[in-house]
């Protein structure tokens, strides 16, 4: 299959966190898209954060497009010059005050690959443990949860935890045996 040749692309709106490119595409089959939208968000990292104990470390945030509270693994935007397993661990450790020194990768995502170019790195940090309060920045309000994992589960099918590419790093995680779920 061909990939789609772009004629024409402007930046239509070009923000800190957001920039949106209307194109016009031939497509490979033949005929035009005059207005596609392509948008471009920062990549960023998420961790499945494992204690000892077997609880998984998650944070509950108001997340404004699902006009409500979400209950999610710890995660952020990748600094520009920062490795995702950098940022990963940076993002823990704000957001949680939690730590590790066992990490290892979990997947790479595209969050949303039709319109979208932001890619999703996941981590998996074992024997999690809190080493400091959490140090968030000033538009965060995050509530740290400490749950056992094998509620995780029963949070999906409830809609406490709703963050799609989340769940599916989650579901990954217990298919691959790191997590009972």
């Amino acid at each position: 299959m061909k990939a789609w040749r772009v004629l024409e692309s402007r930046t239509i709106v070009d923000r800190r966190w957001l920039k949106v490119h209307e194109q016009r595409i031939e497509l490979p089959h033949g005929g035009e898209i005059d207005e596609f939208h392509l948008l471009e968000t920062p990549s960023w990292v998420a961790t499945l954060a494992l204690t000892e104990a077997g609880e998984v470390v998650l944070v509950d945030q108001y997340r404004h497009g699902a006009a409500r509270v979400s209950r999610e693994l710890p995660a952020g935007v990748i600094d520009e010059g920062e490795s995702p397993e950098r940022a990963a661990k940076r993002e823990l450790l704000e957001e949680t005050g939690f730590a590790s020194d066992r990490w290892s990768p979990l997947i790479e995502l595209a969050t949303e690959p039709g319109r979208n170019t932001t890619r999703a790195h996941f981590w998996v940090a074992l024997g999690a443990h809190r080493v400091a309060a959490q140090s968030t920045e000033p538009s965060e309000h995050i509530a740290v949860a400490v749950v056992p994992a094998r509620s995780l589960l029963a949070e999906i099918d409830a809609g406490v935890i709703v963050h799609g590419v989340h769940v599916a790093a989650i579901l990954l995680a217990a298919q691959r045996g790191l997590l009972t779920l």
